[in-house]
């Protein structure tokens, strides 16, 4: 990896998870820093995998997928759960754009929100947990990688809905065409661990997302951060649920 690009993959690292990386000196390069997504998804997902891995040997494996799921909140934060509980609550219970927006800026967690962190927790780990023990770990990375490459496609599709400073202001970012492929091919990399027949598992997480995008701009002409971090964990869900179904053809 080359300096430019190790210096983006630093600011990536910082912003999306709790991990201590050395002090960059230029922030400025912070939203450029976005196509770096699926590679931090590398990161999150090889620590998931190997907290699954040892935690299947002690405790069953439902254990072990909480444990998992455990670890990769802690990583990052529950950077992208906090975006999925406030649309959620912002979706749900607001009428129009402003309110929409208002109720997401909302640091509160609604019943909406609440429901949602619930029920997608509940499907990842009813999903894993069923899976044959030892394809788990590869699952689990190749769904971190590919759950964030739908925000980069949203950025490039779409324009940033929320006018003034947000929490996510800071990395609003449209990538251009090279960036895209390089991020698309590092989100994809991680499928090579899998079954070629996995491969039909992305039709179904590019079918979501653009439905995401075109729900977030029908109702807020746009996207923010909450829903960025929305698409991600709608991604990853949706991956293992298409993972599940194909698996049994295989």
């Amino acid at each position: 990896m080359r300096m430019p690009q190790l210096k983006l993959f630093l600011l990536a690292l910082g912003f999306y998870t709790r991990l201590p990386v050395p002090p960059m000196p230029d922030y400025r390069q912070l939203p450029q820093s976005t196509v770096c997504l699926p590679l931090i998804g590398w990161l999150v997902g090889g620590i998931t995998a190997l907290s699954f891995y040892f935690a299947d040997f002690l405790w069953p494996q439902t254990t072990a997928v909480i444990l998992a799921l455990i670890a990769g909140i802690f990583l990052t934060g529950a950077f992208h759960e906090d975006g999925f509980a406030d649309v959620c609550d912002g979706f749900g219970g607001g009428w129009g754009k402003q309110r929409v927006l208002e109720i997401m800026k909302d640091s509160h967690i609604g019943v909406y929100g609440f429901l949602g962190l619930l029920l997608i927790f509940l499907l990842k780990t009813s999903l894993l947990a069923a899976m044959p023990a030892d394809i788990v770990p590869l699952v689990l990375l190749s769904g971190h990688s590919i759950s964030r490459l739908p925000p980069l496609l949203l950025m490039r599709r779409y324009s940033y809905a929320r006018i003034g400073d947000s929490k996510a202001a800071a990395a609003v970012y449209q990538p251009n065409r090279n960036e895209l492929i390089f991020s698309t091919g590092m989100a994809l990399l991680p499928m090579a661990l899998l079954p070629a027949l996995c491969l039909l598992a992305i039709l179904p997480v590019l079918l979501v997302t653009l439905y995401l995008g075109r729900y977030f701009y029908r109702i807020i002409g746009g996207y923010t951060g909450d829903c960025l971090g929305a698409s991600q964990q709608v991604a990853e869900t949706v991956f293992y649920l298409a993972v599940s179904a194909l698996w049994t053809f295989i």
